[in-house]
């Protein structure tokens, strides 16, 4: 028996998307004074609306615009002029927030991820998301397509839904279809989505992913994210067996993995089979891969980035980097001094969670100096003003391409010990003797 769905109900919902389709300028006429407007990122940015917004200024004051990793620079924070018409609070920084940070157009929110829209929820309701999705299909749903980090939970409690709805957009699988009556406003647009440059990988990088890649047992579970680093880590990975995946970006490396027969998700412990992420940037080659892939699920952030889930994966690894390390452990990933560069993510989630992992292990992945080696990135203390990130409890392994160092369960000394053997040469003395002058022990 052929079951077809009702040509009325097919009907009603077609004329509901006629009906809600606008131009940019009449979807902006939404929004007021005062109001906080929340957007989805990475690749699913709405650039249409934020490319205009700017427009509004002379009619809107205190308009609050919450957002993560744009890629790209919008006149509403780059524009001096625009302050004290729109705030960027942002959630993770890029390019363009570091640029405008000094126009004071820009601030940065400090969250655990899997809890930034009720912490954000609890001081300020949202009023009005700004997403994409790709088409709607015959039921009169359209998917959020490959970012699912914080866009369901805000649409849940927004009062003005409006969608960019573009057909070069994925179909996603997981927690990413809304329903046509539950938006306001449709922008149509065909706009391609961001494609990421090739990924280099210098000599150095390539030797720490082939240290990290020695910590990584067959049917472990994978969150690693984009970068050189990582791209060296899969790189090294194609030997493994029965690898997983639950991770907070999926990236080109992953893709690169599967292809290569290492990923197969059949140990996972939870969502066995299936990959799990909640977004995605890379090639086309990978958006491809994407579309309407069953064996690929979307899913909100307070899901994938809870560190009572994440351990729930048996040999969990989590991959992460720093910009800054102390002689204890204590982790920076999102500041350079007192100057905010990025944002918190995943990091300190994925670190915490993999604690709870029968076998998980954190790693800890960068290089051992910057500015042509004339700058290490393990110091005796942080800079003043440096993040910490990530507690020196959840760090389990340093990598440099010196080596690995093993803090799991160790004493202040003998963590001293393991990061100077992977420090660069030429900072050695310098740690050591910092280390005595200070008692870090």
């Amino acid at each position: 028996m052929t079951l077809r769905y009702p040509w009325g109900e097919r009907m009603k919902n077609h004329e509901l998307y006629r009906r809600k389709t606008v131009s940019v300028e009449e979807a902006l006429n939404h929004i007021k004074s005062g109001q906080e407007i929340c957007c989805s990122l990475i690749a699913c940015e709405p650039v249409a609306m934020l490319s205009q917004l700017h427009t509004i200024k002379d009619r809107v004051e205190d308009v609050s615009v919450v957002a993560a990793l744009l890629t790209y620079e919008y006149d509403f924070f780059m524009d001096p002029g625009m302050r004290g018409h729109f705030t960027f609070n942002n959630w993770f920084y890029t390019g363009g927030a570091r640029k405008a940070h000094a126009n004071g157009t820009v601030s940065y929110i400090p969250l655990e991820l899997h809890r930034a829209v009720s912490s954000r929820s609890a001081l300020r309701k949202p009023d009005v998301f700004l997403g994409c999705a790709s088409p709607m299909d015959q039921h009169g749903y359209l998917s959020l397509s490959i970012d699912s980090v914080y866009e369901k939970e805000i649409i849940e409690r927004a009062d003005t839904v409006i969608l960019e709805v573009n057909p070069n957009f994925p179909r996603a699988f997981g927690d990413t279809h809304i329903h046509i009556s539950a938006i306001d406003c449709i922008i149509e647009t065909d706009r391609p989505l961001p494609v990421m440059p090739e990924v280099k990988i210098s000599a150095k990088e390539k030797l720490i992913g082939e240290y990290v890649a020695d910590l990584i047992e067959d049917e472990s579970t994978l969150q690693i994210g984009y970068g050189s680093i990582p791209m060296a880590v899969t790189a090294s990975l194609t030997d493994k067996k029965d690898l997983g995946v639950h991770t907070e970006l999926f990236s080109e490396g992953l893709l690169d993995l599967y292809e290569a027969g290492a990923i197969t998700n059949r140990k996972k412990t939870i969502w066995k089979d299936k990959f799990i992420a909640d977004c995605a940037i890379g090639t086309r080659r990978l958006y491809d891969f994407l579309d309407n892939n069953m064996a690929v699920e979307f899913h909100r952030g307070s899901v994938v980035n809870d560190p009572l889930i994440i351990g729930q994966n048996h040999k969990m690894v989590a991959v992460n980097s720093a910009l800054e390390m102390d002689l204890t452990g204590q982790c920076c990933a999102e500041s350079i001094g007192s100057r905010h560069y990025s944002g918190t993510g995943g990091h300190k989630e994925f670190a915490q969670g993999v604690q709870y992992s029968p076998g998980g292990k954190s790693i800890i992945a960068f290089l051992s100096t910057a500015r042509n080696d004339t700058v290490s990135h393990i110091v005796p203390f942080l800079s003043p003003g440096a993040t910490v990130t990530t507690s020196r409890i959840d760090v389990d392994y340093v990598v440099t391409e010196y080596g690995v160092a093993s803090l799991r369960g160790r004493s202040v000394r003998e963590r001293v010990k393991e990061l100077i053997n992977i420090a660069h040469p030429d900072f050695k003395d310098y740690l050591h003797s910092e280390a005595q002058r200070n008692q870090i022990w």
